[in-house]
C-alpha cells in the first residue's frame, strides 16, 4: 500500500461522493480543505492522519483520515477508512453568546 493516495481517489474510494468526476469538481472548486489548507487541485496527496473538512447538505464534515484504500468497496470497508471528527456541526453564523 502506497503512503499516499490522490484526493479524488480518496473521496471516491471512501464513498463521501458518489463518482470520481464528482470528487474532481469538489477538490478544484476549493470547497475543501486538507489540515486546514483550502484546496484547489483534485491531484493533492492524502496521507493517514490527514483532516478532511468540507461543508454538505447545510452542515460541515471533518474527516481524520485513517487508512488508505487499494480499491473501492463495499460500504462497511468504506467506513473504516476516516473518522467523523464532528458529526455534522450546522453551519451558522451565531455566536455561542459566552
Amino acid at each position: 500500500m502506497a503512503d499516499t493516495l490522490r484526493l479524488d481517489k480518496f473521496l471516491w474510494f471512501a464513498r463521501i461522493v458518489k463518482t470520481r468526476s464528482l470528487a474532481q469538481s469538489l477538490a478544484e472548486e476549493g470547497h475543501l480543505r486538507l489540515s486546514g489548507r483550502i484546496i484547489d487541485r483534485a491531484h493533492v496527496p492524502v496521507r493517514i492522519g490527514d483532516v478532511l473538512a468540507f461543508a454538505v447538505h447545510g452542515k460541515v464534515r471533518v474527516l481524520r483520515i485513517d487508512a488508505l484504500p487499494d480499491r473501492r468497496g463495499p460500504p462497511a470497508e468504506a467506513r473504516a477508512l476516516y473518522t467523523e471528527v464532528n458529526e455534522g456541526s450546522p453551519l451558522t453564523s451565531e455566536g455561542s453568546g459566552d
